[in-house]
């Protein structure tokens, strides 16, 4: 494994980012005087998980170490991780003992028509999100609820990008800092199965130069692989409105997935979305009748102009 591999980089950020993040004293260390350090030292992690500095050293440098299982459960006991931290552990490491030039097979992330249906006859926001979060399908009232990603080119349709890049996306998210250490730590996991994805690439780089917040939350290493929870929107004609969230699989692996929204039953949530599906079918409306041309128009565009004498 060579310091230019892809898993062994990842690795060793992640080791890092890990190891910043104790103290001595969440591990039952002394401090003691004069630390340079805020986190843990390589030492003190070595020492905690029964391995030698230089071994250690040389993991989180991505140089040539291939640690088997039990030395990754030694680590992760040491470090505190927790379980997703742990799977995430596993995933870098098996992986970057393989070798460089092995290729990760990458195959167009597709929406079945049959989950186009499906999104269109449902009647609560949803949308389908590809591996690295773009927008890939929605239904009228995710547009309502989100935004239309329509009406964004095609490579800036992704749940991460608008969240750092748009303000009135930002401005819907009163939890935002939560929010995006959901997406970003969903991000990573995809990037754990494949770091050196362009995709993955490009989103990673354009918002470390865009935005000082991703590159501040991006640099902590969340790792979640999360599937449900519950999020409140700041909508600026429905008002608030909290929402349950899952995420369900589609064909693929890794394949795109449903994101859908729901309101528990018999709240005002569920009125605020019925607003909200209201005002926007009133407004794509009113959009459609600006759009349609007069009787004046038609009668030019189809060449029936009375002739004058």
């Amino acid at each position: 494994m060579a310091v230019d591999h892809p898993y062994a980089r990842e690795l060793g950020d992640f080791l890092r980012a890990r190891r910043g993040r104790l103290r001595p004293q969440d591990v039952g260390l002394e401090p003691g005087p004069r630390r340079k350090v805020a986190g843990l030292r390589r030492e003190e992690v070595a020492l905690l998980a029964g391995l030698s500095t230089d071994y250690y050293q040389r993991m989180e440098q991505g140089r040539e170490v291939r640690p088997s299982d039990e030395v990754l459960d030694a680590i992760a006991s040491a470090l505190d991780l927790g379980d997703e931290e742990r799977r995430h552990l596993f995933t870098l490491a098996r992986a970057a003992r393989r070798p460089a030039a092995v290729r990760t097979r990458r195959t167009p992330e597709r929406v079945p028509d049959s989950t186009r249906r499906l999104l269109h006859v449902m009647n609560t926001p949803a949308l389908v999100l590809g591996r690295h979060l773009d927008v890939l399908a929605w239904n009228t009232l995710a547009e309502a609820l989100l935004g239309d990603p329509d009406t964004l080119p095609p490579g800036r349709r992704n749940m991460l990008m608008a969240l750092f890049e748009d303000p009135g996306t930002r401005a819907r998210c009163p939890d935002w800092e939560t929010t995006a250490l959901q997406y970003i730590g969903m991000l990573r996991a995809a990037v754990a199965t494949d770091p050196s994805h362009p995709r993955a690439t490009t989103i990673i780089g354009e918002l470390s130069i865009r935005s000082a917040d991703f590159r501040r939350l991006w640099a902590r290493h969340e790792v979640r692989e999360t599937v449900h929870g519950t999020k409140l929107f700041r909508h600026p004609q429905a008002g608030d409105i909290t929402l349950d969230w899952d995420v369900y699989p589609l064909p693929g692996n890794p394949g795109p997935v449903l994101l859908v929204y729901t309101a528990e039953p018999g709240t005002a949530d569920v009125e605020r979305l019925q607003l909200l599906a209201s005002l926007h079918a009133t407004r794509v409306t009113r959009k459609a009748q600006a759009e349609r041309p007069g009787l004046s128009e038609v009668v030019r565009r189809q060449g029936l102009e009375p002739r004058t004498r």
